[in-house]
């Protein structure tokens, strides 16, 4: 589905970006992979089924989209497909979140694909090629105690649409994938412990109707059919891919 075609995946070395990377590279993708984590990365690229470049970078870092679009220009020639998949969570309410989290978790989740977007989009422009966004449930809905997470992801939201008008007149298409509680590193690396964490998983059976967190490689399905020509049509849209999640009111 994607023979000859380059995709660059942020946050590729765990989780849904993991996941996300593979399924591109079973697919014929040369894939670009990105991530602060040198060693995860490698162990990804020995996985996957084709073709890989690594750019160990933090994508909060002035030079990384520079560094990420000449990888993958040198090394493949172009850039077909970029996926934003990085980003991190903070638990906290409105009153008690400080300025610092609430400007890592907008640096992470907004600024860093839209700088990625802005520096990646002439090669994407010149092979007719899309973005696809992983967003969140949170995006979508309101959550307390998560009020800065669900801020960024609803700016992301808008990004992603905003930047599928703009880009449409050149033929690129810009679309978000928006998972509800999926069995990841995300929440762990966002201070949960392993006893909360496991709380948290049972408690997503009772608030997602199909009653089950979700895997890292039903987003990553998700992900590549909305970056294929099969979605040809689709642009600036929030796909759920969350168990039902949003369709549920305050539980």
């Amino acid at each position: 589905m994607f023979a000859d075609k380059t995709v660059v995946v942020t946050g590729a070395s765990s989780g849904i970006g993991r996941a996300t990377a593979l399924a591109f590279a079973r697919e014929g993708a040369s894939v670009v992979l990105v991530s602060r984590d040198q060693a995860a990365l490698e162990a990804v690229a020995a996985e996957a089924a084709g073709p890989t470049t690594v750019v160990a970078a933090d994508v909060m870092a002035t030079d990384t989209p520079a560094r990420v679009v000449q990888a993958a220009t040198e090394r493949f020639g172009g850039i077909d497909v970029l996926v934003n998949t990085a980003g991190i969570i903070g638990t906290a309410s409105t009153d008690q979140t400080p300025d610092e989290l609430f400007d890592r978790m907008f640096a992470i989740n907004v600024r860093a694909p839209f700088r990625l977007m802005r520096e990646a989009f002439p090669h994407i422009k010149a092979r007719q090629g899309n973005v696809v966004n992983v967003s969140s449930v949170n995006g979508l809905r309101a959550f307390a105690g998560v009020a800065v997470y669900c801020s960024s992801k609803a700016a992301l939201d808008h990004l992603t649409r905003c930047a599928a008008l703009d880009w449409a007149p050149h033929g690129v298409r810009v679309n978000c994938v928006n998972p509800g509680v999926t069995v990841t590193n995300l929440h762990r690396r966002g201070g949960m412990d392993e006893t909360r964490y496991a709380a948290f998983l049972e408690r997503a059976k009772e608030t997602h109707p199909l009653g089950r967190p979700g895997r890292a490689d039903e987003i990553a399905d998700a992900v590549l059919f909305v970056a294929s020509d099969r979605a040809g049509w689709m642009t600036g849209d929030t796909i759920a891919v969350d168990g039902g999640r949003h369709l549920t009111c305050l539980r």
